[in-house]
């Protein structure tokens, strides 16, 4: 943070926006992936009703549950990186 009294400065909201923007995108399109591939093969095939059940169910558990540990761990590894203050220097020293 720059120092205006704790405060981000534009550069880190816009920072901070276009993360959580890639968190949510990247972990919707994970999310769906997995639904996908659980739910797929009950949709595709003939099942016994127990196994298509099953595998909705999963379905409606397991892609929520990717959804959040996503989010999560995009936004946990961006704090924990933090952003150079002057964009293309990555040397300690500059």
């Amino acid at each position: 943070m720059a120092d205006t009294g704790g405060r981000p400065d534009k550069a880190e909201r816009d920072a901070l926006t276009v993360e959580v923007g890639y968190a949510l995108c990247s972990a919707a399109f994970a999310a769906l992936v997995l639904y996908g591939a659980i739910v797929g093969p009950a949709l595709l095939f003939e099942l016994p009703r127990l196994v298509e059940q099953l595998l909705g169910h999963a379905g409606l558990v397991l892609a929520p549950l990717l959804f959040v540990v996503r989010v999560a761990s995009v936004l946990v590894r961006f704090r924990r990186t933090g952003q150079p203050n002057q964009p293309g220097r990555t040397r300690p020293d500059s």
